[in-house]
């Protein structure tokens, strides 16, 4: 089952972080939650070249960035072709993207692997397995999808991350100003950002470790901005499910309070975000609640324990994504996210049954 999740998150969240991290970033959605790597990752603090911003923009805080970042997407339309890097994968995917200020439709076509089509309308994603003949349709509360995945969702954000430009670089063809998220201690990851200087949209992002290694990355390799995509023809295409068998997820949002769970603390920074249970016709249900400090995100699989399946607790790693399993109680808790193992660990040992 965890392989499962993660598959699900690298196809549904990168196509994820985007991630995933692409997360079609599964790119998130798809979100491909799916560039080419570098070769020696510079230290965090490293200067991406000699070219040097202005102070102005070295002064400019998280938030202000993230929502540049964010708006960069509306309003605009473009394709383009992107690559994901996690150090044992290497997967590449083309977009189209188009929004009109209220609504944003996205096709997401995996070039390596089996083939796959993500299809975004807003929050709701359909994603499209031309061999099977088989859609799964889904919607997603907080999508993230490269290039927008870096959404600020936490308003102090600026408490846990630092900013700096540390320079300017040249990404498919277009020059990008290099910004540095540093992360504020070890409970999660930082980032760095190439936004394009024009438009701001983010031409590349890497995961990295806080020594400054590379974890995971993704990044346009090549792009056209202002792209004439029709906004009608992505939707009709998002519609066009003749001959494919559509499997729904059969989801419904519900509380931790109602479903007798509850933090004893909490971890720092992490704020609950949505909590949904997922029922499986052949399954029990899982619940699954997710949290965020307004950059990184954690989700909490929660399943009643089954000794005949739930035999070993473990602790895997892929790229940024680490999955942490551990039995509380009469449950069985997979914590899941692009942060350090740590910070999954204190995840679980803060949940509690409620009586």
């Amino acid at each position: 089952m965890n392989t499962q999740r993660a598959s699900d998150s690298r196809a549904t969240g990168f196509a994820r972080r985007t991630v995933a991290l692409w997360l079609a970033l599964g790119a998130s959605a798809v979100y491909a939650q799916s560039a080419a790597p570098t070769a020696a990752a510079p230290q965090a603090n490293a200067p991406a070249s000699s070219a040097s911003p202005g102070n102005a923009a070295q002064q400019q805080s998280v938030l202000h960035w993230l929502e540049r970042l964010h708006m960069a997407t509306r309003n605009r339309s473009y394709t383009g072709t992107f690559v994901f890097s996690n150090g044992t994968e290497i997967a590449s995917s083309k977009i189209w993207h188009v929004c009109d200020g209220r609504q944003q439709l996205e096709r997401i076509e995996a070039l390596t692997g089996a083939p796959r089509i993500t299809m975004r309308r807003n929050d709701e994603v359909a994603i499209f397995f031309p061999v099977e003949k088989l859609v799964h349709k889904d919607r997603r509360d907080a999508l993230r999808q490269f290039p927008d995945w870096l959404r600020p969702t936490n308003p102090r954000i600026d408490s846990f991350y630092s900013v700096r430009v540390v320079g300017s670089e040249r990404v498919a063809g277009l020059e990008a100003t290099v910004v540095d998220f540093v992360a504020a201690d070890g409970l999660r990851f930082g980032y760095r950002v190439w936004s394009e200087q024009r438009t701001g949209l983010m031409l590349k992002m890497q995961t990295r470790s806080p020594q400054g290694r590379v974890l995971e990355q993704v990044a346009f390799t090549e792009l056209q901005l202002d792209a004439p995509v029709r906004l009608e023809l992505l939707a009709r295409q998002f519609e066009q499910t003749n001959g494919y068998r559509i499997v729904h997820s059969v989801q419904r949002p519900s509380t931790a309070l109602d479903q007798r769970w509850r933090m004893r603390h909490d971890v720092p920074g992490f704020q609950p975000m949505v909590f949904n249970l997922r029922q499986d016709p052949n399954a029990a249900p899982i619940a699954q609640w997710v949290f965020s400090d307004g950059l990184a995100s954690v989700s909490l699989f929660i399943e009643t324990f089954n000794p005949q399946r739930h035999t070993r607790e473990s602790v895997q790693a892929e790229g940024a994504t680490h999955s942490l399993t551990r039995r509380v109680g009469d449950h069985w808790v997979t914590a899941m996210g692009e942060v350090p193992p740590e910070t999954l660990l204190l995840h679980i040992q803060a949940l509690e049954r409620l009586r």
